[in-house]
C-alpha cells in the first residue's frame, strides 16, 4: 500500500506524543485517557477561539399541533421538565467521559420555563401521518423565520401533538413522526407529545396503561421509551449515529443511548436496569459540537484529511486496525478516529465502536471487539475534526468501509477485505475523478494474480456491453453474464443504469460482505428488459442490497408479461438466490420494487445473473 510523508510541522504540534501507558482496564479509564488526549489536540487548534456567549448555538423547540387538536394539558411545564432532564443527562455523561459538563443550550422565558415556538398546522389531525415530518417542518418554517431562525442552519426539535390519550381506558395512541437527521451544523428531530409525557413519572411502576405499539406497560416504562426517545432522536439531530454498547460498557453502564437506550432511559429509577449512557465514540463527537463546546470557529468548513496505510489484522475474536491520518493543510486537525463494527441486518443499530486518538505523526490503532459470531459485517472508519465536522454523521456512508465475515466461533475472516484492498488506489482515483489514473489502475488490476480482481477490472475497462442483445448472441456461446449483454431498455430510481460496478467511488459490487464479478445496479424502482428470442433455457443468480446501504427491496422476474419469480423482502445483509426456467421466452424483465416503505437507500443489485442454453 502507498505511504506518504507528513510534512506539515504546524499541524503535528497539535498532537500529543505517543504514550507508553498501559492499556485501560475499564471503559471509564479508557474515557479518561482518550478524552484528555483528544482535548489537547482540540484546544491547540482552537487557540484563542474559546467559548463565546455571543456565538452560542441554541436548540430551538417547536410545539406543533393540528388545526383541530388542542395542545396537550400543561405542555410547557411538562416539556420544560423533559428538556431540562435531557440536558442534565448529556451534561452528566459528558462529564463522566472527561469532557466536562457539556450539554445542549436551551432558551427560557422569564418564568424560567422553556421557550417554545407554538405552531398550528394547516389541516386537522386525521390529515397527518407518521411520514409527514417534512410537511410539518414546512408548516413551522414561517414562524421560525419570523423569530429569526433559519431552518437549515440551526438545530430544531419539533414536538408533534399527534397523540390521543383515553384516561378512562388508560389507552395511548401515537400517530406522530418520530425520527431525525442532523450534523454538527444543523438538524431536525420530530417527537411526539402526549398528556402523560413527563420525566417526573420515570420512577412509576404503576399505573399500568396500554400503548398501541408497546402493549401493556407501566407509566414509568412509557416515559422511559418516550422521554428516552426524545433524548435519542435529539442525538441524531446533533449528528450522532446509531451504535450499540460493547459487553464491557454494558456491564459498567447499561444500554447505549444511540442503540436501544431510548427504551431504557431512567429505568434505574424503577430498579429495572442500569439505564442509558453515552458511549465514548459519541462523547468524542459531541466534544466539538458547536452547541456543546460554545466554539463556532470554522464550523461550516469541511474536513479534508485522509486515512492512509490502513491495515486490518484478525486476532482472537477481534480486529486490530491501524493507519495514519494525512492532514490537509489549512483545515481543522483530526483529533479522533472511530471504528464501527456493524453486523449485517438491523441497519446500524448494533454497530459496536472502538476509538483512537492519533499520535504526533498521525498514527492510530483501533482494537475492535465483540464481533458477532456467524455474521457478515462491515468495518467503517470515521475521522473527527476539531471544528465538529466528521467523515460522516448519522449515516453509514464513508470511503473507509471494509467488509469481513465472522465464523460461528467469533473469528474474523478477512478474505473479502484482502481482495478489496487491491482496489483502494482505483477508488481513490475515482474519488479524484482523474480519468488517466482510473485507466492506469484498472489496467494494473486487470493483470492481477487475483482472478476475481482481474475479472472485475477487465469488465470495468470494457466500453459499453461486450455482448449484443441475448437473442443475437451466437449459438455456440453456451453461457453469458446477463450484465455483459445489451438491454432493450433500462430505468433506475436513482443515478443512471450501471453495469458491473456501482455509480459511486467505491465502485465494487459488494453485498453481505461478498464481492461479485458482474451485476446490474438497480436502485428501486428499476426495470431492465432483455430480448431472449426463445434461445435460452435458464437464468440464475442472486439479488441483494449494496454494502453500506440500509434499504429494502422486492425483486421480480417476468417473462412475456408473466411473473416467474418474486423474492421476499430483501434487506441489507441478506441475499436471495434464484434459478428460473426461461425456455422459449421472448422478453425478459428484471424489476426491483421498494418493498412499500419508500425507496430511500434502496440500492438493489442483481448479482452475477447468468443465462444458459
Amino acid at each position: 500500500m502507498r505511504t506518504f510523508y507528513l510534512a506539515i510541522l504546524a499541524s503535528a504540534l497539535c498532537y500529543p506524543p505517543p504514550s507508553a501507558a498501559a492499556a485501560p482496564s475499564s471503559p471509564n479509564e479508557e474515557a479518561a485517557q482518550k478524552s484528555a488526549k483528544a482535548l489537547k489536540i482540540i484546544k491547540a487548534w482552537r487557540g484563542d477561539a474559546q467559548a463565546n456567549p455571543s456565538d452560542a448555538r441554541t436548540l430551538h423547540v417547536v410545539y406543533w399541533t393540528p388545526s383541530d387538536h388542542p395542545a396537550a394539558p400543561a405542555y410547557r411545564e411538562r416539556l420544560s421538565r423533559t428538556m431540562f432532564h435531557i440536558r442534565d443527562f448529556y451534561a452528566r455523561e459528558m462529564k463522566r467521559l472527561g469532557f466536562g459538563p457539556l450539554s445542549i443550550n436551551l432558551d427560557t422565558e422569564k418564568d424560567e420555563l422553556l421557550k417554545i415556538h407554538m405552531v398550528t398546522g394547516l389541516k386537522p389531525y386525521a390529515d397527518y401521518k407518521p411520514s409527514d415530518g417534512q410537511r410539518i417542518l414546512k408548516e413551522c418554517v414561517p414562524s421560525l423565520e419570523k423569530a429569526g431562525i433559519t431552518e437549515n442552519k440551526e438545530t430544531i426539535l419539533i414536538f408533534c401533538n399527534l397523540s390521543k390519550w383515553d384516561a378512562e381506558k388508560m389507552l395511548i395512541v401515537q400517530d406522530s413522526p418520530y425520527y431525525a437527521r442532523g450534523t454538527h451544523c444543523e438538524g431536525c428531530a420530530w417527537q411526539v407529545d402526549s398528556p402523560i409525557l413527563d420525566p417526573n413519572d420515570l420512577d412509576k411502576k404503576q399505573p399500568m396503561l396500554r400503548d398501541r405499539q408497546y402493549g401493556r406497560i407501566s407509566l414509568g416504562r412509557y416515559n422511559s421509551i418516550f422521554v428516552g426517545g426524545v433524548c435519542h432522536e435529539l442525538g441524531h439531530a446533533l449528528g450522532l449515529p446509531h451504535n450499540r454498547e460493547r459487553q464491557d460498557e454494558r456491564s459498567a453502564h447499561g444500554t447505549a443511548l444511540m442503540g436501544s437506550g431510548n427504551r431504557t432511559y431512567g429505568e434505574e429509577l424503577r430498579g429495572e436496569g442500569k439505564g442509558s449512557f453515552l458511549t465514548l465514540a459519541n462523547g468524542l463527537r459531541l466534544a466539538t459540537h458547536p452547541m456543546f463546546s460554545g466554539v463556532t470557529r470554522e464550523m461550516w468548513s469541511k474536513g479534508k484529511a485522509t486515512l492512509t496505510d490502513i491495515d486490518i489484522q484478525a486476532g482472537d475474536r477481534l480486529l486490530k486496525v491501524s493507519g495514519k491520518v494525512k492532514h490537509a493543510e489549512g483545515t481543522p486537525p483530526v483529533y479522533a478516529v472511530l471504528a464501527y463494527c456493524d453486523p449485517a441486518g438491523r441497519s446500524n443499530y448494533d454497530a459496536t465502536t472502538a476509538t483512537a486518538i492519533p499520535d504526533a505523526e498521525g498514527n492510530f490503532t483501533l482494537h475492535c471487539t465483540d464481533l458477532q459470531a456467524g455474521k457478515s459485517a462491515s468495518l467503517r472508519l470515521i475521522a473527527l475534526y476539531a471544528n465538529g465536522d466528521a467523515t460522516s454523521h448519522i449515516g453509514s456512508r464513508t470511503p473507509y468501509a471494509f467488509p469481513y465475515l465472522v465464523d460461528k466461533n467469533g473469528q474474523a475472516n478477512l478474505d473479502t477485505w484482502n481482495l478489496l484492498r487491491e482496489f483502494l488506489p482505483l477508488q481513490s482515483a475515482i474519488q479524484r475523478r482523474n480519468q488517466k489514473d482510473i485507466h492506469k489502475e484498472l489496467t494494473l488490476l486487470s493483470k492481477s494474480q487475483q482472478p476475481k480482481a482481474s475479472a472485475i477490472a477487465k469488465r470495468m475497462l470494457a466500453r459499453g456491453h461486450p455482448h449484443p442483445s441475448p437473442e443475437k448472441i451466437e449459438a455456440e456461446v453456451q453461457a453469458v453474464a446477463l450484465a455483459d449483454t445489451t438491454p432493450a431498455s433500462a430505468k433506475v430510481g436513482y443515478f443512471r443504469p450501471t453495469y458491473n460496478r456501482l455509480p459511486r467511488p467505491d465502485a465494487i459490487l459488494q453485498s453481505e460482505s461478498q464481492i461479485f464479478t458482474s451485476g446490474i445496479y438497480a436502485h428501486a424502482p428499476a426495470k431492465h428488459s432483455y430480448q431472449l428470442g426463445g434461445k435460452w433455457k435458464t437464468l440464475s443468480g442472486q439479488c441483494g442490497i449494496a454494502q453500506g446501504n440500509s434499504g429494502s427491496c422486492v425483486f421480480v422476474i417476468k417473462a412475456d408479461g408473466k411473473t416467474l419469480w418474486r423474492s421476499k423482502t430483501v434487506k441489507s445483509g441478506r441475499l436471495q438466490g434464484f434459478k428460473i426456467d426461461v425456455s422459449g421466452k421472448q422478453n425478459l424483465e428484471l424489476i426491483v420494487e421498494d418493498a412499500g416503505d419508500g425507496n430511500g437507500s434502496d440500492w438493489g443489485l442483481w448479482l452475477e445473473p447468468q443465462l444458459k442454453r
